[in-house]
C-alpha cells in the first residue's frame, strides 16, 4: 500500500505542480505584452536619418525571448496559462494528501525533514492562492487600453515574476528534502 501511496504522490506532484510552475513561471511575459506588439521600455519612434533625411525604424535588438508575439495573441495565451494554474492547482491538492498518507504510512509524519516539508509547502500553496493566482487575475482584467503597458502593468509583472519565482523555489527545496530527508531513518 505504502508503494501505491508514494507512486500516486510523486505522479500528482510532477503532473500537477509542473504544470503550475511553467506555466506561473510564463505568465507574467504574456500579461505584460498583452495586446501589444512591442513591450513599453521599447520607446522607439522612427527616427530621421541625418544624411538622408529618411525615417528609419530602428532595429529591434532585443532577445527574441523578450519579445511579444505580432500577430496580438499574448492576451489569448495569458488567459490560457491562467486557466492552466487555476485548474492545476485544484488537482494539486491531490500532492499533500497523498503526501500525509504516505507519511504515515512509513511513520514519519514526526520527522523533522517531513514537517519543514509540509510547512513549506503550505506556504508554497497560500502563495499561489493568495498571490499569484490574483496577481494574474488582475493583470488579465487590467484596465489599461492605452497602445503600450503602462509602468503599472510592467511593475506588476515583474512582481509576479518574483512571487513565481519564490513559489518554484519553494517547491524546490520540498523536492530536495522529500529525495535526501535528512536525518530519516527510513534510508534513502
Amino acid at each position: 500500500m505504502t508503494k501505491l501511496l508514494l507512486s500516486v504522490h510523486v505522479l500528482a506532484a510532477i503532473l500537477a505542480i509542473g504544470p503550475i510552475a511553467v506555466a506561473a513561471s510564463l505568465f507574467p511575459r504574456f500579461a505584460r505584452d498583452a495586446g501589444h506588439d512591442r513591450p513599453a521600455t521599447d520607446d522607439r519612434t522612427p527616427t530621421a536619418d541625418r544624411t538622408t533625411g529618411d525615417d528609419q525604424e530602428p532595429a529591434d535588438d532585443r532577445a527574441p525571448a523578450d519579445r511579444a508575439p505580432a500577430d496580438g495573441r499574448s492576451p489569448a495565451i495569458a488567459a490560457f496559462l491562467h486557466r492552466i494554474c487555476r485548474g492545476y492547482a485544484v488537482v494539486g491538492l491531490a500532492v499533500p494528501v497523498f503526501g500525509l498518507a504516505t507519511g504515515a504510512q512509513l511513520g514519519v509524519l514526526t520527522d523533522a525533514w517531513l514537517l519543514t516539508s509540509i510547512a513549506l509547502t503550505a506556504i508554497a500553496a497560500a502563495l499561489l492562492i493568495l498571490a499569484v493566482l490574483p496577481g494574474q487575475r488582475r493583470l488579465l482584467t487590467s484596465p489599461d487600453d492605452t497602445t503600450t503597458p503602462t509602468q503599472d502593468t510592467r511593475a506588476a509583472a515583474s512582481r509576479l515574476a518574483m512571487t513565481t519565482g519564490i513559489f518554484n523555489l519553494l517547491w524546490a527545496i520540498v523536492v530536495v528534502l522529500m529525495i535526501v530527508r535528512p536525518g530519516s531513518t527510513t534510508g534513502a
